[in-house]
């Protein structure tokens, strides 16, 4: 397996590198130069795999830095303290399939494909003999699930950038009460596009990002992608006979996500359409229905982690589009940062409708979807997973239909409690870090002061 870097074509690296990297030094996202295809009978194969059988395989599909017998050892740690059999959960709520993926050791969807990150690390660290400094921007539960998976580990050091007063106590908490000495917490005294704006600058910056040994584990590192390709395939198995098609409401942000859900629907998972839910920062919906890519002003919400203007998973989206040509993507790039927009032609934005639908839901109705659905179906949600709820009814496609559920109730405690009236509580081996001491220091908006605090902690 190759990869590319969405703004170079010609030159190909390998998974250890993608791995390492994050991004490109190019200012590029790498994808592989060819996805893997399953036919009809590989399907067959595979439906009834376990979750952790089906993560070896696809893994191994689109990595050949490690053995199968190593891979599997991976996959077995990665999820032995997940709180199901089977890594995640399909619930019903009435026509509705709602596909649980918070039962990590952080309660969020990102456990999924950041517990698997923090062992691979370990292990390609510990062959090279060589340490690396992890660099990640959070909107809430990024940092907090990539600080559970490398805490404490030889090697790596992880620094963390939050905005300030703009994620739940839940989601900070779970990053600053980890009491370990290569674990850094930054409060950015700005949103989460600044944060993220930060972390490229600084990936961007080849002398900073050599002299640190820089790594990545936001969405645009591809490792990311490819441990959520798995619980699409998990979850069509489950409930889909292999020549039905399926509908994934994705409550989304930065693109990720979703886009893994692209990719195994590239693959021959028989997908219909993915659902792109947002909040009122609905930069995706505006550019899927206009074809103008203009990020705006970010509002701050009840559902934070979506709190985001610039999705930069849909760069590798826009390479795909346009035949993969690296030239036409830094074109648009080039608009983005010189114009502040960019427009997908009337042909490209045709592509991405066969694929792509999108709605937003607002505060309020977000709100009643929460309500609405503990007084039907007794189940507490979360603000991001009732968003993708309240789409998926407002669109209500033909077929199985499917609600990623993002993150424990939990963690959004007082937004649940205020809908509902139940105060969701937080699993009993986790309720403790609500008493724990914090540690994080605040910053301003200020790039060279964030390199001089990560430079004197390396």
């Amino acid at each position: 397996m190759q990869y590319i870097s969405t703004r170079n074509s010609e030159k190909t690296f390998s998974f250890k590198h993608v791995f390492l990297n994050g991004l490109a030094s190019d200012g590029g996202l790498y994808v592989p130069k060819k996805i893997p295809s399953y036919t009809f009978k590989d399907l067959e194969k595979l439906k009834d795999f376990s979750y952790e059988e089906l993560a070896v395989k696809i893994i191994l599909d689109f990595c050949d830095e490690f053995g199968e017998n190593e891979i599997n050892n991976i996959v077995k740690k990665s999820y032995k303290d997940f709180r199901v059999k089977d890594v995640v959960a399909v619930k019903k709520l009435g026509e509705i399939n709602l596909l649980e993926l918070f039962h990590g050791p952080t309660l969020a969807f990102k456990d999924i494909a950041m517990q698997v990150i923090g062992h691979m690390y370990e292990s390609i660290l510990s062959k090279d003999k060589s340490k690396v400094n992890v660099v990640v921007a959070t909107s809430g539960d990024t940092g907090a699930a990539a600080i559970g998976a490398i805490k404490n580990r030889k090697n790596i050091k992880i620094f963390v950038l939050h905005p300030e007063n703009k994620i739940s106590e839940v989601q900070r908490k779970f990053m600053t009460t980890i009491n370990a000495p290569n674990v850094f917490n930054i409060a950015l005294s700005g949103n989460f596009d600044d944060c993220q704006k930060f972390v490229k600058s600084m990936f961007e910056d080849n002398n900073f990002r050599s002299s640190i040994n820089m790594s990545g584990v936001n969405s645009i590192n591809w490792a990311r992608i490819v441990f959520q390709i798995v619980y699409y395939f998990n979850c069509f198995f489950k409930m889909s006979s292999i020549d039905e098609k399926i509908n994934f409401s994705v409550p989304t942000g930065n693109f990720g996500d979703v886009y893994a859900g692209y990719v195994a629907k590239k693959m021959g998972l028989p997908i219909n359409k993915l659902i792109i839910a947002t909040n009122k920062n609905d930069i995706l919906k505006r550019v899927i229905n206009t074809g103008n890519y203009k990020p705006l002003n970010v509002e701050h919400t009840i559902s934070p982690s979506m709190d985001i203007q610039v999705a930069s998973n849909f760069e590798r989206l826009i390479f795909d589009i346009n035949s993969c040509s690296s030239e036409k993507t830094l074109i648009l790039m080039k608009n983005l940062v010189e114009n502040g927009e960019f427009k997908i032609e009337k042909k490209g934005l045709e592509k991405i409708k066969e694929n792509f639908v999108s709605e937003s839901l607002s505060e309020e109705d977000t709100k009643l979807i929460i309500k609405e659905t503990y007084k039907n179906h007794g189940i507490l949600i979360d603000p991001h997973t009732a968003v993708g709820v309240g789409v998926l009814k407002k669109i209500s496609p033909k077929g199985n239909n499917v609600a990623l559920a993002t993150a424990h109730p939990s963690k959004f405690s007082d937004v649940v409690m205020q809908a509902t009236d139940i105060k969701p509580e937080l699993p009993n081996n986790l309720d403790s870090i609500l008493l724990k001491k914090e540690k994080y220091d605040v910053l301003p908006k200020d790039l060279n002061m964030v390199k001089e605090y990560i430079l004197k902690r390396v």
